[in-house]
């Protein structure tokens, strides 16, 4: 079961379950519904300061963000679920409960849940493989999600097609489905608990149970094209063999069984209806190995491989996020962008029962998913050649076990840096050092998450261990720890105080306006949020008006908006090309961009080193990172001057 709700951190709990405590609800009482906290403290800028003010003087203010929580946990427990309800969010008139009082439609919340998480989740969508060095492989966003067929497996089976937003149709279905694996299971191993069912299948053997082609014919039948080892008869030995069977293969077979012919389904309506993208979910799947596995096998055997399986990280949430979302249609949730906030969700488990047992006894625990709303709407670069193929990041770590084991340390290594950084931006608050420590602690603790499940948030790259940090210290109140920047040498006050003389009779400007003066407009693109110690475009607005009001060429081409100054949407030290502010795409359709210049190793190196555009480009960075150069073939301090041509520009 999936609620939506307001709730900080996991707790690993028994059977006697105990909620989080309350203070990890912070502001719940300011929730218009249950599944949006208003929290977060970000960072204003006085613009009406004068060139002598202090250019970072930065103060603290509230600001309204909404976000969603959302806590899952078997049905089991919905007693307690209730009290909790009634304890905490049944206590003024403004709270709206979605999926629990207001009753909503199933399948409309189901697929509405669907298409959010497939719009808004980078790597949501993964292809399970059993046998191969990473059991996930995740899947690109797609800039249009539709059409798509969902096949959610409950106690029956449900075959949606979905074409558009609010467009979808039940084209199937069949009454043999989990509830079947369930209840068939229990007579035959007197088992009743659905997690204890898969535990025993995920150690049988099925084909102590099924006859295999193999076993009436003595081996493969070629002229049919089966295989010696594929299943005739589902329990076919069970008729013709005296003896007792154990209950893990029993269950095993069971689960082959149900597999199988969920998958046939599955890939006859596909094909009916021409669509490639098939998601599976439903309480069957719930990221359970052995279901994902053999309903893989059986969709890669009747398709020959055309059809994929793919499964979501978030299946379980599905149900509540589009109770949410259907309650709050009032407030059209959809003209937003939103994004995972890593710092207090729980990431997708381990799925290997052999390897962790105990990680996979997840009844009686809350899994958590949280999503923040962007102020801005985000979309693809319009100059991206495919946006369908476009990867941002240049090493992938879930499966390069050699650079995730170098990444995960260096991050590790650093972090006593950035807990000095963070006390350093906020001096005057006692409580900083405290919150630090809190910190520290919540993103080792991730770390090493990551060390045992780095498909935790789907592909593990250097930008997601950045943004990951970023969400952590978001979430102790420290929104720019770089606020208070090091200098190394600092005359700038005596600057100031020349420039109240008399001027200069000359002055010689290095500075690159070079494309201004060249007549070529400018658009700056900066973060929209602080990350390291990257400039934001609140704060390159101040810069360029100080700037402007030195220098004619800037000052010029401001006034004939030659020069625009953008925010990309992001707050990372990397760039996502994918995901950026819609305004932004807009700007570039608008003024006919023809030149895209990234600088920096985070936007350059880090992400978008191969990332392939339609108009010409520049890629400038200084690789800072030995293990980083060597990869790339180069050494420290390797500059980096790519200019691309896109092919069909070069001819």
């Amino acid at each position: 079961m999936a609620l939506s709700g307001a709730d900080r951190g996991s707790h690993s709990m028994d059977k006697s379950i105990t909620l989080p405590p309350d203070e990890i609800f912070r502001n719940l009482e300011n929730a218009k519904r249950f599944a949006i906290d208003i929290v977060a403290k970000v960072r204003s800028f006085d613009h009406s300061a004068k060139v002598s003010d202090p250019l970072y003087e930065i103060s603290v203010q509230e600001e309204i963000t909404a976000r969603l929580h959302f806590i899952k946990f078997e049905n089991a427990y919905i007693e307690t679920c209730l009290d909790f309800i009634k304890d905490h969010l049944v206590n003024t008139e403004t709270k709206v409960i979605k999926a629990t009082v207001d009753k909503e439609d199933e399948m409309t919340c189901l697929i509405k849940g669907c298409n959010f998480v497939l719009k808004n989740i980078p790597h949501e969508a993964f292809v399970y493989a059993k046998h191969a060095d990473s059991e996930f492989r995740f899947q690109n966003t797609h800039p249009d999600i539709f059409p798509y067929l969902l096949i959610n497996i409950g106690s029956g089976v449900s075959i949606v097609k979905v074409e558009a937003e609010d467009k979808f149709e039940r084209i199937g279905g069949s009454s043999i489905g989990g509830g079947t694996f369930w209840g068939l299971g229990a007579l035959l191993t007197k088992t009743k608990r659905f997690d204890e069912l898969l535990q025993l299948a995920s150690k049988g053997q099925h084909t102590n149970v099924d006859m295999l082609v193999k076993d009436i014919y003595g081996g493969a039948y070629g002229s049919l094209g089966l295989t010696g080892d594929l299943i005739a008869s589902s329990f076919g030995k069970s008729a013709t063999t005296d003896k007792e069977f154990s209950k893990e293969d029993m269950a095993k077979s069971l689960l082959h069984m149900i597999s199988n012919d969920i998958g046939q389904l599955a890939c006859l309506y596909a094909k009916l209806h021409n669509l490639t993208r098939v998601y599976f979910g439903g309480f069957f799947i719930r990221g359970h190995p052995v279901t994902m596995h053999t309903i893989t096998y059986s969709i890669n055997f009747f398709t020959k491989g055309e059809v994929q399986a793919l499964f979501l990280r978030h299946e379980g949430y599905l149900g509540a996020i589009g109770a949410f979302l259907k309650g709050a249609e009032e407030d059209n949730p959809n003209q937003y962008s939103w994004g995972e906030n890593y710092a207090g969700s729980s990431g997708l488990m381990s799925v290997s029962p052999e390897l962790n047992p105990v990680q996979r006894a997840r009844s009686g625990t809350f899994d958590m998913l949280e999503m923040d709303r962007l102020e801005r709407q985000l979309v693809n670069l319009p100059l991206l050649q495919d946006p369908t193929s476009y990867i941002p990041d240049t090493v992938e770590l879930t499966e390069d076990a050699l650079a995730r084991v170098y990444w995960l340390y260096c991050f590790e290594e650093a972090l006593d840096g950035v807990v000095k950084r963070a006390i350093a931006s906020q001096k005057d608050q006692p409580e900083a050092v405290e919150r630090a420590e809190k910190f520290r602690q919540k993103y080792r603790h991730k770390l090493q998450t990551l060390r045992h499940q780095p498909f935790a948030y789907g592909s593990l790259t250097v930008r997601s261990l950045l943004d990951t940090r970023e969400h952590c210290l978001n979430e102790f109140n420290f929104p720019d720890p770089y606020s208070k920047r090091p200098w190394l040498v600092d005359a700038y006050n005596q600057w100031i105080e020349r420039l109240k003389g008399p001027p200069h009779k000359c002055a010689l400007f290095f500075v690159d306006n070079k494309l201004l003066i060249r007549g070529t407009e400018v658009v700056l693109a900066s973060n929209s949020g602080p990350a390291l110690n990257d400039v934001t475009n609140s704060e390159l607005q101040i810069l360029t008006e100080r700037i402007a009001a030195m220098d004619p060429v800037i000052h010029t081409a401001l006034k004939e908006d030659r020069l625009a100054l953008v925010q990309n949407g992001s707050s990372s030290p990397c760039l996502d090309l994918s995901r950026l502010d819609k305004v932004l795409a807009t700007v570039v359709r608008e003024r006919g961009t023809d030149l895209v210049i990234i600088e920096g190793m985070g936007r350059a190196i880090h992400t978008n080193y191969y990332a392939m555009l339609s108009c010409e480009s520049l890629k400038l960075a200084v690789i800072k990172n030995s293990w980083l150069a060597e990869r790339l073939g180069g050494k420290i301090f390797s500059v980096v001057f790519k200019y691309e041509v896109p092919s069909k520009a070069q001819g």
